[in-house]
């Protein structure tokens, strides 16, 4: 690991030996400051930014050993390296036992010194993605469906083109697109995907502590600061961090975060040192950045940043095709899920309802409508009996479909129901059948089909 990135603190009441072992470390990268006694080093390490300190062990004040107890009781996660003149065993048992990563004697050379630091360095990063990683065990990749709509195919091509590279992404779309699901698949096909994937929720954190949880801060740089804390950036190192929301960032805030992307480094609150953040980000948002940049909303330097890569994730109700694939993938997961052992079966008046709704929560939506009638569904067939009432209204203030009267039975509803939908869409298309059959998803057979059967009833109007 490069060890460019550290911060050190070296400790030892000799100057000489300090000064010129920090001289060392310097020139090597580090950045490093000093203490000349256990007091003063448990002072400096309370700020919570020192990533290791390469302490002696005899010191006038009290013992090395006993600074890294003193340390660990304080909540500081710095590593600890051991110096000493007098080897023992029991005396390396006993700075392990208090909690330091390794141990050297003196006098120390500087290769032994680096060799050492780079050991501890690496174990620190595999802490903190072993970490990341428990936290991250239930979003593991997620099974696919080939998409039919060539929306789609086309947002897996970019998907497949920006992936590999370093480039800062853009994603947008409606709520419930899977926007998190691209953002995801873009680290899983980079070069960063053994590294840490962090999602933030931009809208989610308040305010005033957005600034400590994406960049850390250091302990009692506010009011509450008990205990130092690394920040999201940093704990995405070499890995991508996932911007939700980024419409929802503040002014104050776009500004550090240009910053950051510029620079590369992070500075966390109540800290003099930059770190650095070596992090791939990917961006997300359902608002329209461009007019929020028109409004003096968001900066237009930091959207020029973001935006370097653009993809975007159609609502359902501009890909149809996809729609009864997506049906039957989310019912098999969801059965698995909640334990079905019967094969579920999903009626094809169901299928096509589902296909004319127009899903303004997405996919997102589709999943618990999905959920709710495999939970509802007996003897694993679902029937429009398990639809909620949204889905079998077709949201008629947004369609213009009128709702079936309510005292017609179970299945005159449903094919009243059809009949609006396909009319609509067949004067939505212009007259054009086989446009309409597209947007609804249907075969023109189907089509021809369902005509037949409402005009025998007596439903369609003429014209149509």
């Amino acid at each position: 690991m490069n060890i460019k990135s550290l911060e050190v603190l070296v400790v030892d009441d000799e100057p000489a030996i300090r000064q010129v072992l920090a001289a060392h470390l310097s020139r090597s990268g580090c950045s490093v400051c000093q203490a000349a006694n256990a007091t003063d080093a448990l002072e400096r390490l309370s700020k919570g930014d020192i990533d290791v300190a390469i302490s002696d062990i005899k010191m006038p004040d009290f013992t090395g050993i006993e600074l890294v107890r003193r340390a660990r009781a304080a909540g500081i996660d710095t590593s600890f390296i051991m110096m000493t003149a007098f080897a023992s065993v029991d005396t390396a048992i006993d700075a392990i036992k208090a909690g330091a990563s390794d141990y050297m004697i003196k006098p120390v050379r500087n290769e032994e010194v680096l060799h050492r630091l780079m050991k501890v360095s690496d174990m620190r990063r595999l802490s903190s993605e072993n970490k990341v990683l428990r936290n991250l065990v239930m979003g593991s990749r997620e099974e696919t469906f080939a998409f039919a709509s060539a929306a789609m195919r086309e947002l897996e091509r970019l998907i497949a083109k920006v992936a590999p590279t370093d480039s800062t992404v853009l994603v947008t779309g409606e709520s419930g697109t899977g926007k998190g699901v691209i953002a995801r698949q873009i680290h899983q096909n980079s070069q960063r995907a053994e590294g840490p994937f962090i999602p933030v929720n931009c809208g989610a954190i308040p305010e005033n502590l957005m600034e400590s949880e994406l960049f850390g801060h250091v302990k009692g740089s506010f009011t509450g600061a008990d205990k130092a804390r690394k920040g999201l950036f940093l704990e995405a190192d070499k890995g991508t961090i996932f911007l939700d929301e980024i419409g929802e960032l503040p002014l104050a805030l776009q500004v550090k975060l240009l910053h950051v992307i510029e620079e590369k480094t992070v500075r966390p609150v109540g800290s003099e040192q930059a770190k650095r953040a070596d992090v791939r980000i990917v961006a997300a948002t359902n608002r329209d950045l461009a007019q929020m940049v028109a409004d003096g909303k968001f900066r237009e330097d930091l959207y020029f940043r973001l935006s370097v890569f653009h993809v975007h994730a159609p609502p359902l109700r501009e890909r149809r095709q996809d729609i009864p694939g997506l049906v039957r993938f989310l019912l098999q997961r969801g059965a698995k899920r909640m334990n079905h052992r019967q094969a579920i079966v999903i009626d094809p008046e169901v299928e096509e309802i589902l296909g004319a709704y127009d899903w303004p929560g997405n996919v997102r939506e589709m999943e618990n409508v999905v959920d709710r009638a495999l939970i509802l569904a007996d003897e694993g067939r679902i029937t429009t009996a398990e639809l909620p009432p949204q889905i079998m209204r077709g949201d008629p203030a947004k369609n213009g479909i009128q709702v079936p009267p309510s005292g017609d039975g179970l299945r005159e509803q449903v094919r009243r129901f059809e009949c609006a939908v396909v009319t609509r869409a067949i004067s939505d298309a212009g007259g054009d059948r086989r446009m309409a059959a597209q947007k609804l998803g249907i075969g023109l057979s189907s089509l021809y089909r369902k005509m037949e059967e409402f005009e025998a009833l007596g439903m369609l109007k003429d014209g149509v």
